[in-house]
């Protein structure tokens, strides 16, 4: 990753309204803030999430709160506690996230 013309600023993250995204079951809550092609974002998953989707895009993902299990298309789990992390590639292994009590994230791709 490249990080050009970022001058230095803060972000407020309970200022940012956040975007409800349903899951197969519970749903995401994201704030969301770009600097140019980068994507940070705080991420809430309700208890008994599931994504709706495989995702290929590439991540580096920080479990702040709770705890979440990501499934590899190949059938690996990982389950992320707070202080974990994880980095995968855009387009590397198809990956979605679950959850039975909720979770915290702090994702940027």
């Amino acid at each position: 990753m490249q990080i050009n013309q970022l001058p230095f600023g803060i972000t407020i993250w309970n200022d940012i309204a956040p975007e409800k995204h349903p899951g197969d079951a519970g749903f995401a809550l994201w704030r969301t803030q770009r600097f140019g092609d980068i994507r940070v974002r705080m991420v809430e998953y309700s208890p008994g999430y599931l994504a709706d989707h495989w995702c290929s895009k590439g991540h580096i993902l920080l479990c702040l709160e709770g705890e979440m299990v990501t499934e590899l298309e190949d059938g690996r789990t990982f389950t992320l506690t707070p202080g974990v992390s994880y980095q995968v590639a855009d387009n590397a292994e198809a990956h979605r996230s679950s959850t039975v009590g909720g979770a915290k994230l702090f994702i940027v791709d």
